[in-house]
């Protein structure tokens, strides 16, 4: 999934908002969350290191993974020592944590349905005659008073 994640400073409130949008579809891409944080406090946090960024960074309601809050920091430092940047995008796809992966895509745009649900690529009807075979008429008949006498 391609996520872009915007940090910006509002130096005279002391807050930093982080908004994290992801592409839901090929070039539509939707916000997701947005979160609050003391700017002092993620500020000191990024010059402690990792940990103490991730301590204060992560919480139950926005926690990205090892691998993104891992670029996050090492934008974030380079963010903070710049006293005039007041926005940052930091772009994000995951894909490229799984080496050897491809996205994927069709490449024959005639290709029919039932042709990619089939195992063997071969509808038949006697199959479909069998499995619907059955008879799915109720049982229960209103004088059947068994299981439901209170």
């Amino acid at each position: 999934m391609k996520q872009k994640i915007r940090f910006e400073k509002n130096i005279k409130d002391n807050i930093l908002t982080v908004l994290e949008s992801a592409e839901v579809d090929p070039g539509v891409i939707l916000p997701l969350h947005e979160e609050d944080y003391e700017l002092d406090a993620i500020s000191a946090a990024c010059k402690e290191g990792l940990d103490a960024f991730l301590a204060i960074f992560r919480r139950r309601s926005f926690f990205p993974t090892r691998d993104l809050s891992e670029k996050l920091f090492a934008n974030a430092v380079e963010f903070f020592a710049d006293p005039e940047a007041d926005k940052l995008v930091i772009d994000y796809n995951d894909i490229d944590t799984l080496p050897g992966e491809e996205d994927f895509s069709l490449e024959d745009d005639d290709v029919e349905l039932d042709e990619l649900l089939d195992e063997d690529g071969d509808t038949k009807e006697d199959e479909m005659k069998e499995i619907d075979s059955e008879d799915d008429t109720p049982r229960f008949t209103p004088e059947d008073t068994s299981e439901h006498e209170n």
